[in-house]
């Protein structure tokens, strides 16, 4: 990581935090144009026409209604409704029910109201089962995400329930928590479907490796573990290092195209998923959509100082 990338990526975070720089953004039309390149659009119908053009070319799909960290329980019934008309929605599109589901949602717990002060935990589980089961219905699968290292616990203690119902329910982990090695080898001996990313919050070093060699080396020794385990690795990365390690470990550990997938995120590297997908592998494309899409759009900045500068320079020439 530069110096300028890691003097930046906590700024960014933090205004990803701010109320009213939020409410700033979503006003800027030209902010919204920009928006567009990560995030195709804020209803289902705009989902659906991403979802046909990357159907359309062989790649996989997980879509994310965007929303986090609900306070109030229609909020979260809300976040709901949503999730079983675009599953219903989903249903419809056909080809949900091979052995790797070319159709996932993503969900955040904390929409679901798990940060709600009373019982947030036991709605959160309610309302994801509620989808999760939609989900069998359509032929779909569910992945629930990672957030910050807070919720670490409730979220992978959800999961865990979910799972002796759901046994193809996904989770996240993230390379940059110094647990997750042991998380790993927890999911991958239980068979689960783990979605491994390096993280996108700000977190303290008592919790995280914070130096971007540490996170990486922390990566690949996590992929390493479930690639060697019974269960199916989905290497979220758009690292060049990471894809051909993860090619590597694929055929060392004997993991056919149909054991393993990559994932990329909406609106990154492009060409690379379509090539990707193009010589047989499998990539899955993590769509967010939905009106709530600040906080995403400002992770994807701090990521990456290619996507800050691309926003700046959009911003100075009015497009």
């Amino acid at each position: 990581m530069s110096v300028f990338a890691s003097v930046m990526r906590p700024v960014i975070l933090a205004a990803g935090r701010s109320h009213r720089l939020r409410h700033s953004a979503e006003r800027m039309p030209i902010a919204r144009d920009v928006v567009n390149r990560f995030v195709p659009g804020e209803t289902v119908d705009d989902a659906l026409a991403a979802v046909t053009v990357l159907r359309g070319s062989s790649r996989l799909v997980s879509i994310d209604y965007l929303g986090e960290d609900v306070t109030d329980i229609d909020a979260a019934e809300s976040t709901v409704t949503a999730y079983l008309r675009l599953l219903d929605a989903l249903g419809a599109c056909g080809d949900n029910r091979a052995a790797v589901r070319p159709l996932e949602v993503s969900l955040k717990l904390s929409a679901l109201g798990q940060a709600l002060p009373t019982d947030g935990d036991k709605v959160a589980f309610e309302n994801a089962h509620t989808i999760c089961q939609r989900a069998q219905q359509v032929g779909a699968w569910v992945t629930i995400d990672a957030e910050d290292h807070t919720t670490t616990d409730s979220t992978l203690s959800i999961v865990r329930e979910l799972r002796t119902e759901f046994p193809w329910l996904g989770t996240v982990l993230q390379a940059y928590l110094t647990r997750t090695e042991a998380d790993c080898a927890e999911f991958a001996a239980a068979g689960a479907r783990i979605r491994l990313c390096k993280g996108a919050y700000d977190e303290p070093a008592s919790v995280a490796y914070r130096d971007a060699g540490e996170v990486t080396a922390s990566y690949l020794r996590c992929l390493r573990t479930l690639m060697a385990g019974d269960g199916y690795p989905m290497v979220a990365s758009h690292d060049p290092a990471v894809i051909a390690a993860a090619g590597e470990m694929a055929r060392e550990f004997g993991r056919y195209s149909e054991r393993f997938e990559y994932q990329m995120l909406y609106g990154i590297r492009d060409a690379e998923q379509r090539k990707l997908a193009a010589q047989g592998n499998h990539v899955r494309v993590y769509v967010p959509f939905g009106t709530q899409w600040y906080g995403y759009f400002v992770r994807r900045l701090a990521e990456r100082p290619a996507n800050l500068m691309f926003f700046l320079r959009a911003l100075a020439h009015g497009h």
